[in-house]
């Protein structure tokens, strides 16, 4: 699944709703639906610790229980896909 070209995925990710640690990717909440991009921890989502997110696949990864601010309550969001091109800003950013 693509990514919607008229969102700006780095403030969603500066965003606090999009969590404090991880890597990031783009989920659904399995409530009402709503795709926002989400900081995971690989093993949050059936991952060893050591691995490399920019590796990953969307469809490698689990479901996750994190924050949804619509639904106003921690529920389960499905990954959609790895968001590779932040996480290579965010290493180049920490170099």
């Amino acid at each position: 699944m693509s990514v919607e070209p008229d969102r700006d995925l780095s403030s969603e990710l500066a965003s606090p709703k999009s969590g404090l640690q991880g890597f990031p990717v783009d989920a659904i909440c399995t409530g009402c639906q709503r795709v926002h991009v989400k900081q995971v921890r690989p093993e949050d989502v059936g991952q060893s610790v050591n691995v490399d997110p920019v590796t990953l696949e969307a469809a490698a990864l689990t479901s996750f229980k994190h924050v949804c601010h619509r639904c106003g309550s921690a529920t389960w969001w499905n990954p959609t896909a790895v968001l590779s091109g932040l996480i290579e800003t965010q290493r180049s950013a920490e170099e």
